[in-house]
């Protein structure tokens, strides 16, 4: 062994270990690696990137690379033939293990098929359906209702012998209000009873023609003129504000609140009434009246649709018909009142 210069042996030696292209400097030599474009001797190969340190570089064959390559095993999936057929995730059973054999949950081998869920597809489209279909018998059911109601109004506005009856037997007025009280507690209270079938229907008649009689009797002491006006128009307020609860984009429902407690203001408001009898002041109490009760059918009416803030299920027709009827009947009266009230 040969001693240089610098004191370290081997280093005047032209040692092939110590100018190896591809391996890594040896531990313990404090030199950089040689300038391959000076060094005497035939040319050398291309320089090429260093291998990782503390990694054998790879051997002849494998083309040069940053990294070593070397083999690792293939965890968790087998390098192999793969089998023709449709593709499946490995380790997907495609469903519930536990759930029986013939059940929506259940695929066997493969993924969930998009068509285990055509129940679900058409939703939107079938709840808009059922809406518009809960709609129409709310209509309809009010439509027989006021046909009702007003029939019972023309024949004691236009038969006098009708009048001359309910004037001489004032005691029926009483008797119908009672029954038409106590028809809508029924209604209003017991949820299970006006979705039975044909029992709501039953109670409904009985509250409609009960209130008929009482509309018709507190018409009788109208003049003709007086009820024909009051009549016209209560028809034309009450099918703007439907048309226009319908289409507006306002959210009426959201006002319930607020007109309850107008509604108590106003009750305590008929008390005044009571004992201060003045026209004026019942002018301004039926114009209050009217008011309120065209904003409380504005948030029945939109009740009815189903994408505002409040809604009734479609099962709850009696109950949405009920509360327009009463909405309409409210604004007649009140209506009535005040051209009456305006004629004398």
């Amino acid at each position: 062994m040969s001693q240089d210069k610098s004191g370290y042996p081997g280093m005047g030696e032209t040692n092939p270990l110590h100018n190896n292209v591809y391996g890594p400097p040896q531990p313990g030599f404090g030199v950089p690696p040689p300038n391959y474009s000076q060094a005497p001797g035939g040319p050398y190969p291309p320089a090429a990137g260093y291998g990782q340190p503390g990694f054998p570089q790879a051997g002849p064959g494998f083309a040069p690379g940053p990294y070593p390559q070397m083999p690792y095993p293939q965890m968790p999936y087998p390098q192999g033939p793969y089998p023709q057929g449709p593709y499946q995730q490995p380790g997907f059973t495609g469903g519930d293990p536990m759930a029986p054999a013939g059940s929506p949950g259940y695929h066997g081998d493969g993924p969930p098929s998009y068509y285990d869920n055509e129940e679900f597809t058409n939703s939107g489209f079938e709840d808009k359906t059922i809406r518009q279909a809960f709609i129409r018998k709310v209509f309809m059911v009010l439509t027989v209702q006021l046909l009702v109601t007003f029939s019972f109004v023309a024949v004691f506005t236009f038969v006098d012998e009708a009048k001359f009856f309910v004037r001489r037997n004032p005691w029926t007025y009483y008797v119908s209000y009672a029954v038409f009280f106590v028809a809508l507690i029924v209604l209003s209270c017991c949820g299970d009873f006006r979705r039975k079938h044909p029992w709501n229907l039953v109670a409904l008649s009985i509250l409609t023609l009960s209130l008929s009689y009482m509309v018709g009797m507190i018409a009788s002491f109208y003049d003709t003129e007086t009820v024909i006006m009051a009549v016209g128009i209560t028809a034309v307020v009450c099918f703007t504000v439907v048309l226009f609860s319908l289409q507006s984009k306002y959210d009426f429902t959201s006002c319930r609140g607020v007109l309850f407690v107008c509604l108590i203001v106003l009750l305590l408001f008929s008390i005044l009434c009571i004992f201060i009898r003045h026209r004026i002041l019942h002018i301004v109490y039926a114009s209050l009246g009217a008011l309120l009760f065209t904003c409380f059918l504005a948030v029945d009416t939109q009740l009815l649709l189903g994408n505002k803030k409040l809604a009734l299920s479609p099962e709850e027709y009696i109950f949405a018909a009920l509360n327009l009827y009463t909405d309409i009947i409210n604004i007649f009266l009140y209506i009535l009142a005040i051209v009456g009230r305006s004629r004398e």
